[in-house]
This record gives structure tokens, C-alpha cells and sequence, in this order.
């Protein structure tokens, strides 16, 4: 995790100086895999993994362990110092030996697993705070299909204190990140037993705090090696329930305020996004397969923005080099990493640690992090991953119209399947109103909202109820046809201003506008952001293109109010609308 203007000048200066070269896998036989070239009969597992999602959703939570995730983050603290520039030598400490324990973990499950799953390292070459060879560490489950894809679940190893490449200072790094590596490596324990029809990887990089290098190099190579991958799932500062005097928002109430019941799902876009589709379908696969028998329920809040206010993630690079990629963190931070003088929080210093010894005995008895939280986090990521590496295939294209409130979907061929999920969302939020399950010949009745915007995406659904990543979202709206564009029987305008969404809002909100026709390539264009009083809180250039348009507005944490919006194109406002920010 890192501050905006440190992640923007560490990547200029990588991108400038130098970049990751010699990207290899260390393991030959874990690339063949990634790239389908296995006989998926070597990888069949003893016994066979259940097809009905909630039962392997039960058998997921059954298995994943808070002890284990407890026991795996105690060991990443007894190496000192995680930092991407430390010692690489010793047995003991460092990120040498975090490394070389975390590939023993893999490699031990694949051996639990029958030898099903293949530890490697990706090995690159870039200088890092003074070392010039690095390895991420990860590990392939081979899917029973060689040729439908790859999905990705990942977290940072690497920790750091306030000075970037201090390799002195003692950083255990507990909560940021020991927690996300201990995710993942539990699902590899766990999901290891299974085969899907995709194959999974479980990634653990290092160098994020140094600008998401790790995480650059991994997708450089999947980019490279024309490795098909469908879906990444971000593991950063996942564990922790209190919150500091600091955070980096939207996140913490106040100091010492306890959440162990949600967690935050960051992504990119809004309009047309396929990674906040990503986020819809996760939310919905815990919505439907785990939430009926969860002893604690879980929140799960679908961010506006791709992460918190000036910070950045491993799904960044990913989502960079055009692949689906979301970032799940904690509700509760304990910092917001500015290391002031006056900053007082655990992260990104010396303090990320296990807990505190309160009754004086040597032993840490009250913890920072909740492992059963933790636990419940790891099986959201675990059923997401379980049902998109199911690899249901898509129906056809689609098209919609929608008269009133009647909505209609129909197929430009006919669909290979009983049933599909139809999937309906207006302005006022992130998320889907409404996922309709229907039959293929829509003998159903499907409605919508009888005047606001809405968007509409579709996934296939197999003999088990299992469905497809969702397709990317059209807009629909009254008297007209899903092509991608607004229209009526009237004359359109030329431009039109959405509501936005979410509103009321938290810290950020999209806005979103249409246009007809781009005017003279002269005129500039921004939207304004005022009060009621008329003041300009500001304004945000766009440039403009033909079809839907957004912009990300972030407010700020712990301000409530009603503020306007407006299109300004050639000095002219041509629209202009009202938003709530309720913090």
C-alpha cells in the first residue's frame, strides 16, 4: 500500500530507468500448464468435486481454517523484514527466506493434493532498493479443460516501513500484507483437493510497496506467454477489524471502531466495466451459495472507486493490461500510511504487528488481526473463484427493449442452456437491482424501472445452477433497442447528464453523460462540481467521445451535504443535476 504521489514517482522512475526483463518461470512444467499444453487426466483428483455450488461452498467453509491462516501469518512475522530489498541469503530472515518458506507451503500442498498442484517462481530481473533479481512465488492447479483459461487469486508478501527501501527497520508487515499471502495460501491448501474446468493460480508477489511491480511482471508474462486469463482477485490488508486514527477513505468511522463483518471490494470503471462486473458476480456467488447457511453474514460493499483515495493495489496492472482484476480489503485500516509526525497507526511501520501482551507474560494474547474474519473473506474468494473457474460458456448476443416498466431480452441465436441470468441495474448503485433466473424460451416476466437509464448483462447457467462471468452491460431505455445507445421516438438531444451513482454516495461517485455527436474539436469540456451557494468545488476536464462518457468524483471522507453536477461543453453548461454525499 502506498501513498499516490509515491506510487506515481516510483513507476516513472521504473518506467524511465529501466523495466522488468527476464521474465521466466522457474518451473517449466507449471508454464506448459498455463499455457494447455497437459493431458488433464495426470491432475484428476481421487474423489470428485461437487457440481452443486452450495455444497461445495459448505465443504470450502468445512475446510478453511482460521488456525491455519493464524499459523501461516505468524511465520511471515518471524522473518523481521519482508522488504523487496532485503536480505535474500539468509535462512532466517528476509524476503530470501519469506520466499523460499512460502514455495516449501506450496510445495507441501502439492504433495498433500497427490502432486495436482505445481509450485513455481517467476524470476525477473529490475532494481529494486539495490537488488536486481526478484521472485514472485506461485502455483498452479490444472484445470479439466487444457484450453477454457486461467483465473488468479493473489496477495503481497513484501512489507516496508516508513522510509521505502529501509531494510533495517523490523517490518513484520502483519496486517499489510501477511494477511493477504495467508489467503491465498490456504486456498491453495484447500482448493487443491478439487479440479475445475479452469485452471486456478495462486499468485504471492513481492515489490508492491515499490509501485506493484511483482504484480507488473506476472502480468507482462501472462501478456507475453498469450496465457488466457479470465479473472484476477486481489488479496491487500484483508484481516485487520480496528480501526486507526488515520485511514485512507472510505473506510474507518473513527479510532478504535471494530468491523468484522464487512469487507470492501474495489474496482475500475463504472459504465461498461467488466472488472466492476467481476465484483457484481463475486458478491452474487456469496449472495446465493454461502449466505444461506453463514453463522456471521458478511457485507460486502462495492466501492466506487479502484481503491481507496490516493493509494493503489496489485490488481492495478492487471486490470492495465486489459484483464477483469478487483482488490478485496478489510473494512478497517489502522493508517493511512502517511507517516507524519504526528501519525500514530500501525501501518507501514514498525507496529504492524501480530498484538499486544496485556497481562505482561511475553505472549501476545490480545490480536490485531481476527483470523475468524479472515476465515470468512477466505471463503468468499474461495466460492468466487470455485464457480468462475466452472467456465460456463456465455449465451449469444443479446438485445433488449423495454416498454414501461415491461422489460424484454431476446438472443440473436438460440440458447444452449435451460435457464439463463438476466441481470438489471438502474444509476442509484453499484450493484445489480435485480438478477432475474429465466428460461431460455422467456416465458418469464421481467420489469424494470419505468424511467430511469438501465443497464443489462446476461450469463449463461449449467445443469447445476452454476453461472457464467457475466457479459459486459448495455443501456437500455425506454422505446428502443439495447444496441449500446440511448433513443426514443422523440429527437435526442445531444447530450445527455446521468444520474449519478451511488447517490446518495460515500467517497466517490461516477458520473456518467451521453453524447450524440462530438462537437468541434475545439470546444473543451468538464464537468463542475458545486454547492448550493453556487461556490465551485471543482472542475474536472473531459475529453469527449461519441457514446457514454464518466468521470470519477471523489469527495473526501467526513463531509454530508447536496451539491450539484453540470456539463460544461464550450464554456456552456448543457445540463446539470443534483447529488447527496452521506458519508
Amino acid at each position: 500500500m502506498k501513498k499516490l504521489f509515491l506510487l506515481i514517482a516510483v513507476l516513472f522512475h521504473f518506467s524511465v530507468v529501466s523495466a522488468q526483463t527476464n521474465i521466466l518461470s522457474t518451473t517449466p512444467l507449471a508454464e506448459q500448464i498455463l499455457q494447455g499444453n497437459y493431458d488433464p487426466n495426470d491432475y484428476a483428483p481421487a474423489t470428485a468435486t461437487p457440481q452443486l455450488p452450495t455444497e461445495l461452498a459448505a465443504q470450502l467453509q468445512s475446510n478453511i481454517s482460521p488456525d491455519s491462516l493464524k499459523a501461516y501469518i505468524i511465520r511471515l512475522s518471524e522473518f523481521g523484514t519482508r522488504n523487496s530489498g532485503s536480505d535474500t541469503l539468509s535462512a532466517s530472515t528476509g524476503i530470501g527466506a519469506a520466499r523460499r518458506w512460502t514455495h516449501q507451503k506450496l510445495t507441501e500442498f502439492g504433495i498433500e493434493s497427490g502432486g495436482r498442484l505445481i509450485p513455481s517462481y517467476l524470476q525477473f530481473d529490475l532494481s529494486i532498493c539495490g537488488v536486481g533479481q526478484h521472485r514472485n512465488i506461485f502455483a498452479v492447479l490444472p484445470g479439466s479443460d487444457p484450453n477454457s483459461g486461467v483465473v488468479l487469486v493473489e496477495g503481497h508478501i513484501d512489507s516496508r516501513c516508513d522510509v521505502l527501501c529501509d531494510t533495517s527497520c523490523i517490518a513484520e508487515g502483519v496486517e499489510d500484507n501477511a494477511t493477504g499471502t495467508a489467503l491465498v495460501l490456504e486456498l491453495a491448501r484447500v482448493m487443491s483437493r478439487y479440479q475445475f474446468t479452469n485452471t486456478i493460480v495462486f499468485l504471492v508477489t513481492i515489490a508492491e510497496e515499490q509501485g506493484l511491480l511483482g504484480a507488473e511482471a506476472f502480468a507482462d508474462y501472462v501478456q507475453q506467454k498469450n496465457i488466457p486469463l479470465r479473472a484476477v482477485l486481489n488479496n491487500d490488508v484483508i484481516g485487520g477489524i480496528l480501526c486507526g486514527k488515520t485511514s485512507s477513505p472510505p473506510s474507518c468511522p473513527g479510532l478504535n471502531d471494530v468491523d468484522s463483518t464487512s469487507v470492501r471490494l474495489f474496482s475500475f470503471g463504472g459504465n461498461n466495466s467488466k472488472h466492476k462486473q467481476l465484483v457484481r458476480f463475486n458478491k452474487l456467488q456469496y449472495q446465493e451459495n454461502v449466505l444461506p447457511f453463514a453463522q456471521v453474514p458478511m457485507n460486502m460493499r462495492i466501492m466506487s472507486a479502484e481503491d481507496r483515495t490516493g493509494r493503489g493495489g496489485d490488481h492495478i496492472p492487471f486490470r492495465e493490461h486489459n484483464y477483469p482484476a478487483m482488490r478485496f480489503t478489510s473494512a478497517n485500516e489502522h493508517g493511512d500510511a502517511s507517516n507524519g509526525p504526528n501519525y500514530m497507526d500501525r501501518q507501514h511501520t514498525s507496529e504492524d504487528v501480530l498484538g499486544a501482551d496485556t497481562d505482561g507474560d511475553g505472549v501476545v494474547d490480545s490480536f490485531f488481526v481476527d483470523f475468524n474474519y479472515l476465515a470468512r473473506n477466505a471463503l468468499i474468494n474461495a466460492n468466487a473463484l470455485a464457480t468462475a473457474a466452472r467456465n460456463v460458456a456465455l449465451p449469444p448476443n443479446f438485445n433488449a427493449f423495454r416498454d414501461g416498466s415491461n422489460l424484454t431480452v431476446y438472443f440473436d441465436s438460440p440458447v444452449d442452456s435451460q435457464t439463463i441470468r438476466i441481470a438489471v441495474r438502474t444509476l442509484l448503485t453499484n450493484d445489480w437491482d435485480t438478477v432475474y433466473t429465466v428460461s431460455a424460451a422467456f416465458s418469464d416476466v421481467m420489469t424494470c424501472h419505468p424511467t430511469l437509464s438501465t443497464y443489462i448483462s446476461v450469463a449463461g447457467v449449467d445443469a447445476w445452477g452454476a453461472e457464467s462471468l457475466f457479459s459486459i452491460e448495455k443501456l437500455v431505455q425506454s422505446h428502443t433497442s439495447a444496441t449500446g445507445e440511448p433513443g426514443s421516438s422523440e429527437p435526442e438531444p445531444n447530450f445527455r447528464l446521468f444520474q449519478n451513482r451511488p447517490n446518495p454516495f460515500d467517497e466517490a461517485t461516477w458520473i456518467s453523460f451521453w453524447v450524440n455527436e462530438l462537437p468541434p474539436a475545439a470546444q473543451s469540456a468538464f464537468v463542475q462540481i458545486s454547492d448550493l451557494q453556487g461556490r465551485v468545488i471543482q472542475n474536472m476536464p473531459v475529453t469527449l467521445q461519441q457514446g457514454m462518457n464518466e468521470v470519477l468524483y471523489t469527495h473526501g471522507y467526513g463531509v454530508r451535504g447536496t451539491f450539484t453536477y453540470a456539463l460544461f461543453v464550450g464554456g456552456k453548461a448543457v445540463e446539470a443535476r443534483q447529488m447527496i454525499f452521506a458519508n
